[in-house]
């Protein structure tokens, strides 16, 4: 009988663990999401206002590398922001870093 309530409460605690565990996991995707749309917006923004070559859009590609090394860091999964979906592979310096 013992055993029965160490079970119940062992399955208790694990099904407690599962269900929380997932809403961090939906927090860090969507602070990713957040900071590679803001990154990516700002790279636009400082392209059109100053220049494809320009200091600011320099800067603003760094900020966008940053973005996308901490939700690597975080997930090993990055936000393009230009085709809306997350990559799995580290290649945005290959084919995404500059627009």
């Amino acid at each position: 009988m013992e055993y029965g309530k160490l079970a119940l409460t062992l399955a208790a605690l694990g099904g407690f663990l599962l269900f929380t565990e997932a809403p961090s996991v939906k927090a860090s995707e969507a602070e990713c999401q957040h900071r590679a749309e803001k990154a990516d917006h700002n790279l636009h923004e400082a392209i059109k206002h100053h220049g494809y070559d320009s200091k600011q859009a320099e800067h603003a590609r760094h900020e966008l590398a940053e973005a996308r090394e901490y939700c690597w860091a975080q997930d090993h999964k990055w936000w393009d922001a230009d085709s809306h979906q997350w990559r799995a592979e580290h290649d945005w310096d290959d084919a995404h870093g500059r627009p």
